[in-house]
């Protein structure tokens, strides 16, 4: 298992990829509130930091999956695959 410290990196990490590359998904990491303390859950956690990542990790593939596609219709000489 991970420890805080190296989820905390990659975190960083990706967030650092999405604000340099691809801005306009920035928006996205101040509403996912998986990490913010509830009175259910008060701390911060591995669990809940694997859970951010995890978030992170998906809303960046989907978004270059799709970002990717709509690059190669725009550019396909019939408009679509």
């Amino acid at each position: 298992m991970e420890t805080e410290n190296e989820i905390n990196k990659k975190i960083l990490k990706i967030t650092l990829v999405i604000q340099e590359n691809y801005p306009e998904l920035s928006k996205y990491l101040n509403e996912m509130p998986v990490t913010i303390p509830t009175k259910s859950n008060p701390e911060v956690n591995v669990k809940n930091l694997q859970k951010y990542y995890e978030t992170l990790i998906e809303i960046f593939r989907k978004y270059v999956s799709e970002h990717q596609l709509n690059y190669i219709n725009q550019n396909s000489k019939t408009g679509h695959l």
